[in-house]
């Protein structure tokens, strides 16, 4: 089979570790790139093939293009999603979908109206471990759930450029609360109630604690800052016949089930222990060839309703983006 032609709109950091894998796999090819700085796209498209443009729709349009990888700063999504599918090209966005939960109706009544393939790249849920637990607690496997715990700090206030930057809705809750509170959601969809707190400095949020409870009396918290000198990430479901943990479940392909005081159960999936992103790359460019409009593991509706679940959490920690609402 031929390899996936992508159109890259972004061509930072993660682009580039992407754009790596991509090539290594030998199923993708980038025909096509987009950035700012138009330099800095042609030393990518040097650099991982294809061809640097000077607009966006240039690189969308060029010829051989299967699908496009938005992976631009969170508050450009929506401008080049939107872009993207007004020219009637499939897209993988990168997350969060995009800065609010308006954005996104947009953007989906867009792709519908369209015809056009829409998805959310968020990595973690095309992911064989994340893909597991799901399976062992759909099978039962811990019994009835008593609670849950996500915890997620990793120091991030000394990095320069967008995640400090409230313009380009910088902080703690799109950048890595949103691993777990969409992990939650994917586990057991929207919350009967929601309380959240955090701390705001400089309009960014640098952390937040949040409870999701829900009707069987679960309660799912949640612990997320970029404040903290340690790195920390972990995991632990527990249920009346056992438990499920994963440290640094946002990308490590790795699980654990315990039972009682003996029995361990462990599950890695193929591949380096760090999550890959062809997981989901090779699953899009399946899902477009097949001609699907909605990807069958992050759906559109999942896409909205974290965004949703963000937006009231915003509300509730009293965080506004600069110029973006």
């Amino acid at each position: 089979m031929d390899k996936f032609k992508w159109c890259f709109i972004g061509t930072g950091k993660l682009a580039k570790q992407v754009a790596a894998q991509l090539n290594k796999s030998g199923r993708h090819e980038i025909v096509s790139c987009y950035t700012r700085n138009y330099e800095k796209g042609k030393a990518f498209a040097k650099k991982y093939g294809g061809c640097a443009y000077d607009t966006a729709e240039k690189a969308i349009t060029a010829e051989g293009v299967d699908g496009v990888y938005v992976v631009t700063p969170h508050n450009a999504h929506y401008r080049f999603v939107k872009t993207a599918l007004g020219l009637k090209k499939p897209v993988l966005c990168e997350k969060p979908f995009t800065v609010t939960a308006k954005e996104t109706e947009e953007l989906i009544a867009l792709s519908k109206e369209n015809n056009v393939y829409l998805c959310e790249a968020m990595w973690t849920w095309f992911s064989p471990a994340s893909n597991q637990t799901k399976k062992w607690i759909e099978e039962n496997k811990i019994g009835k759930m008593h609670s849950a715990d996500f915890t997620y700090h990793l120091r991030m206030v000394d990095f320069k450029g967008r995640i400090t930057d409230p313009k380009r809705a910088g902080g703690a809750l799109l950048d890595i609360t949103i691993y777990p509170i969409t992990y939650a959601y994917r586990l057991w969809g929207m919350p009967q109630k929601i309380e959240s707190k955090g701390i705001i400095k400089n309009g960014i949020d640098l952390c937040e604690d949040i409870v999701f409870t829900y009707a069987d009396g679960l309660k799912v918290n949640i612990s997320a800052s970029m404040k903290d000198f340690y790195s920390l990430e972990k995991m632990k479901i527990c249920g009346s016949d056992g438990k499920i943990t994963a440290p640094f479940y946002h990308a490590f392909n790795f699980l654990t089930y315990k039972k009682g005081a003996f029995k361990k159960e462990f599950f890695k999936g193929k591949g380096p222990i760090l999550n890959s992103y062809l997981d989901e790359f090779d699953t899009v460019a399946e899902e477009i060839r097949s001609g699907a409009k909605e990807s069958k593991f992050v759906p559109l509706k999942s896409t909205m309703d974290v965004m949703y679940l963000l937006d009231e959490i915003r509300q509730q920690i009293g965080l506004h983006y600069d110029d973006l609402e």
